[in-house]
């Protein structure tokens, strides 16, 4: 079959992508909760479908191995399943402002979905007080994944449809 892909090209491809994603988000730890892991989460998931979530979960693996067992071990095997079946949803969405939207908010809402974790270990006050004492973290978090988005959604997004269209099932 004319551009499909070799099964044996689908693993590497899906471990290039996530290695990529965890050594971005590493080079760019000096900015404060500025990351383009959630970029490039929408952007598996609006060009590779639901094969993308391979690449996704190889970045949790990475982050996993790196900074040890920690609460955030838990949240982090949903949060970014949440913003991939939120990105996968609204794959046929054209606009940019739509994507930054998308990005935007769940930067901001990101330590209210940790929170759940937070309860169950602590219960109410332990998941308020730690969502409440990121609130700052949230909005930068949150600037920076619109901003992110607005710009390099679009230009990404043409460059991994072409990839996606050579590695296709």
């Amino acid at each position: 079959m004319a551009g499909s892909t070799p099964p044996a090209e689908r693993p590497v491809l899906f471990g290039l992508l996530g290695a990529m994603m965890f050594s971005l988000k590493m080079a760019m730890a000096q900015l404060p909760n500025i990351e383009p892991v959630s970029l490039l989460v929408m952007l598996l998931a609006a060009c590779f479908g639901w094969r993308g979530l391979w690449a996704v979960y190889l970045y949790i693996f990475l982050e996993f191995m790196v900074w040890g067992p920690g609460l955030w071990n838990i949240s982090y095997l949903y949060i970014w399943l949440l913003l991939f079946a939120a990105a996968r949803c609204l794959r046929h969405m054209e606009a940019p402002l739509g994507w930054a939207l998308l990005s935007g908010c769940f930067g901001l809402l990101f330590g209210g979905l940790c929170a759940p974790v937070y309860w169950a270990a602590g219960g109410w006050a332990a998941a308020l007080s730690w969502w409440t004492a990121g609130i700052p973290m949230d909005l930068l978090h949150g600037a920076g994944n619109f901003a992110l988005a607005l710009v390099l959604f679009q230009p990404l997004r043409r460059l991994l449809e072409r990839l996606s269209r050579r590695h296709q099932t």
